[in-house]
């Protein structure tokens, strides 16, 4: 909690030009249900870091877990609290927190797969843990979702300086044996923090923009997982 809130904080000045039309900071609006995820599944250590890449509209920008999937997260990861607005809120894609209808889908994979291959929460976290590399989301004019590889480099670089610690501190803190990104820009965000401090290897992106996701994920990301030597029950 220590260093999300560190993480908070140096990210609080930070502005962002067009594309960005605005930024969602739910380490800020959605902290009470952050914290308590973490505080119910961060205890060090674990065996495997899963990091991601930022909070998604319907998922982390909702609920504050990363890949935070309504249902999931409160269904299955026992996550809710309540949740505050954004400074600046795009008309589409409101903060609605627990009450948001919507499904995110990548979430729903993630997590559908850990609920399916480990049966509980507790299983899962006694060996896993899941982190998102960023923890702003970034709207178009239009509302459209905007990666952080779009930003401008200037912008990046300082966002680097700051999530690259972050993730260090993560990585000290839980004592993984190996860090898994999630997705291309994942691992090389972990390469780039991380050096050769850790193992680091990925697993595909669960988003439905990816072709490949949307023809048997899971099936791509237990392969991923036992080529990294991780061994699934």
């Amino acid at each position: 909690m220590r260093i999300s809130r560190r993480l908070a904080r140096s990210l609080a000045g930070l502005e962002f030009a067009p594309p960005v039309a605005y930024v969602y900071r739910p380490l800020d609006y959605a902290r009470a249900p952050h914290e308590r995820y973490l505080e119910r599944w961060g205890a060090a250590p674990k065996e495997v870091l899963l990091v991601g890449m930022n909070p998604g509209p319907f998922g982390m920008m909702q609920t504050g877990v990363p890949f935070g999937e309504v249902a999931l997260a409160r269904g299955w990861l026992g996550v809710e609290a309540p949740v505050g607005r954004p400074a600046a809120e795009h008309p589409k894609r409101p903060v609605e927190g627990f009450a948001c209808a919507r499904s995110e889908v990548s979430g729903a994979r993630l997590w559908g797969w850990a609920r399916e291959r480990f049966g509980t929460p507790e299983a899962f976290f006694a060996r896993f843990f899941v982190w998102n590399w960023c923890p702003l989301g970034f709207l178009t004019a239009s509302g459209a979702n905007l990666t952080p590889d779009r930003l401008r480099a200037a912008e990046r670089a300082e966002l680097e300086r700051a999530c690259d610690a972050a993730l260090a501190q993560v990585v000290a803190a839980l004592a993984p044996r190996l860090a898994v990104g999630v997705g291309v820009f994942a691992e090389s965000a972990l390469r780039r923090a991380l050096g050769s401090a850790l193992p680091v290897a990925r697993m595909p992106h669960p988003s439905p923009a990816s072709p490949a996701a949307n023809r048997g994920w899971t099936a791509q990301a237990e392969a991923a997982l036992t080529r990294a030597g991780v061994t699934l029950p």
